[in-house]
């Protein structure tokens, strides 16, 4: 990563930049933070021999690399994720949110008991998915769902684009109207739902909102279009780029605060292949990194984090993407 906020029209603070050069940021404060917003992304991938990340698909970009043949993560069982839910409520945190992501959670068979677990609890809970035959075989248990706990319980679905094209040629042939008939039995069946898309055609993101609200419309969904909670729209991330490097500086030149990235009030919680117990990850986009692995418990994870990954400054910093729901 270079050294610098990326902002090439603030000519005025190359100075202040470089003298901040070698500094890499991390949340300092006189004592360690509360995740008192959004808090815990359960990876809800049961624990399963010779099964992995797992999803249906294999997308050309996927974050974490989840894929049918993916077995780096192992998945969290439901009495696994219980004894996360018990040590939010032990430590106090404030915790509102549950996020449920994979892999595709909804092939994990214990995803609606890990759900009940929370909401039961009084948190809410959200579940990003692609909305396909997954989730579909488990829609007795979802609607069940939905009649005990209403609009507490969020589904989230992944469309890339508002338009088939671009979609499936992330996702695969035959990915997109599989997508679009979950989304829409999801909102004909009361559910509260949202939507997540990404940056893969080079629009802007006014243009992106625009076309998704004539798609939402063509499909008589209530879905706000304009409302970055009712359709997140997340930055593009490579590794390999050249980066700037978040500085203390850069929050000043940028008009932003630390608090408002994800680690700051967020963590998931994975299983590796081959680990006798889950272990607690500072961000819900670095799994692989060991340098962001926390340790098995919510209480050791409550620490700084040093922004020292290119995914800090693309993806949240200057792409100002987060993956709770706010």
């Amino acid at each position: 990563m270079r050294a610098g906020c990326g902002k090439p029209s603030i000519r005025h603070h190359l100075s202040v930049i470089r003298r901040a050069r070698r500094a890499r940021l991390s949340y300092d404060r006189p004592e360690p933070y509360r995740l008192a917003n959004p808090a815990m992304a359960v990876m809800a991938t049961t624990e399963a021999p010779r099964l992995g990340t797992l999803c249906n698909l294999t997308c050309q970009h996927c974050y974490i690399e989840s894929s049918p043949k993916n077995d780096r993560l192992v998945y969290l069982s439901a009495a696994e994720a219980g004894e996360y839910l018990d040590e939010i409520e032990r430590l106090g945190l404030g915790t509102q949110l549950i996020g449920f992501t994979g892999g595709e959670p909804f092939m994990n068979p214990e995803l609606p008991a890990m759900l009940d677990l929370a909401l039961a609890r009084g948190f809410r809970a959200l579940v990003l998915t692609n909305a396909m035959k997954p989730m579909h075989k488990v829609k007795p248990a979802l609607l069940r769902l939905r009649d005990r706990y209403g609009d507490r319980l969020t589904i989230r679905v992944s469309i890339d684009h508002y338009g088939r094209q671009v979609h499936e040629t992330e996702r695969g042939r035959r990915s997109w109207m599989p997508t679009i008939d979950g989304l829409k039995w999801l909102a004909a069946n009361g559910f509260a739902v949202a939507v997540a898309s990404r940056r893969l055609s080079g629009e802007s993101e006014d243009q992106l909102r625009r076309g998704f609200a004539r798609l939402f419309a063509d499909f008589g969904l209530a879905i706000d279009a304009a409302d970055p909670v009712a359709l997140t729209i997340f930055p593009e991330m490579d590794e390999a780029a050249d980066i700037p490097e978040i500085t203390e500086a850069c929050w000043g030149i940028l008009g932003k605060s630390p608090d408002m990235v994800m680690c700051s009030s967020s963590r998931m919680v994975v299983k590796f292949k081959g680990a006798s117990h889950p272990t607690v990850i500072a961000c819900t986009l670095l799994p692989y990194d060991p340098r962001f692995d926390l340790g098995p418990s919510l209480a050791a994870a409550l620490g700084p984090v040093p922004l020292n990954h290119p995914h800090c400054a693309k993806f949240c910093v200057l792409g100002g993407g987060a993956c709770s729901r706010n």
